[in-house]
């Protein structure tokens, strides 16, 4: 039986290789590992199995690149051997799988209209009302770190506010938990946000900044994967982020996505989608309430 060590905390850059279609041996291809079309296939079916996300063809060497790092992890020779080994065993090396074949791209009010819009959704009831938001791609933490800079600016520091912060990664969520960033993560944040909501690090920290408890404590990070109809929630939300998730799903699964988060949204709740995101065929659920803003009917 073989054993897995404790993967690392910090991903390290991603190395272009080659495409390369048909795997000869690993010298032959200028890789470490053998790589093959049909070792590919294999990837596309499980991550889609277990994710929702379709890999499209031209992702080869970003898989390889990726799953190359669970191979030397887990002490695997072969793509072969370790799929094998993996469709045979629910344990926790699904999540470093799922983990290592997650996109992870995000910024501090990224899309600074939707978080005008945000405020204006929150200042359109009476003071006290209480408030729910989800964000269903929290990554590193800066989106759902933003959201709830926003609340309390336009709510005030006494917001009856919960914000519950969701990935299918496991590690992107424990960073976002831990809410530590360099200072050059931090270029979409004003100085009065900067003194208002953070702490610099001194000392060997110096050049970190930390999010301060009172943005911590507004916040629920889990784990939530987006395509299993088990999600925790028993209360309904008020918003619902879900940005750039849906680009990696197909139509069915998009859709699929789409029913539930209208199940969870109350009447004229709102949908926060990314910039490359359409669903004007789903409008017998959401209307088109702004620049890639739904209104759940």
């Amino acid at each position: 039986m073989r054993h897995t060590k404790s993967p690392s905390l910090i991903r390290s850059v991603d190395v272009s290789l080659p495409a390369g279609l048909d795997a000869g041996g690993p010298l032959e291809q200028g890789r470490e590992f053998t790589w093959s079309d049909a070792d590919f296939s294999r990837v596309q079916s499980l991550i889609y199995q277990r994710a929702g996300i379709s890999l499209h063809d031209g992702k080869h060497a970003m898989v390889y690149s990726r799953l190359s790092r669970r191979l030397r992890e887990t002490g695997y020779t072969s793509f072969r051997e370790y799929l094998d080994w993996l469709e045979k065993h629910d344990g926790p090396e699904w999540q470093e799988f799922i983990n290592a074949l997650t996109t992870n791209l995000t910024a501090f009010f990224r899309e600074q209209h939707h978080f005008e819009i945000l405020a204006e959704h929150l200042r359109s009831k009476p003071a006290g009302n209480s408030w729910r938001v989800w964000c269903n791609a929290a990554s590193t933490g800066e989106e759902p770190y933003s959201i709830v800079m926003t609340a309390l600016e336009a709510l005030g520091a006494q917001a009856h506010f919960k914000l519950m912060a969701s990935d299918i990664d496991s590690r992107v969520l424990a960073t976002a938990a831990q809410g530590i960033y360099r200072m050059e993560a931090t270029k979409g944040l004003s100085q009065e946000r900067l003194q208002r909501f953070f702490l610099r690090g001194k000392g060997s920290n110096v050049g970190l900044l930390r999010a301060k408890p009172e943005l911590r404590n507004f916040i629920e990070f889990m784990i939530v994967n987006l395509i299993r109809d088990d999600w925790p929630f028993r209360e309904p939300f008020d918003a619902v982020f879900c940005r750039n998730v849906m680009i990696y799903f197909d139509a069915k699964t998009q859709r699929s996505v789409l029913e539930r988060i209208h199940r969870v949204l109350k009447p004229g709740g709102l949908l926060f989608v990314g910039h490359a995101e359409n669903f004007s065929e789903s409008r017998d659920l959401f209307t088109l309430r702004g620049k890639t803003v739904y209104e759940r009917r």
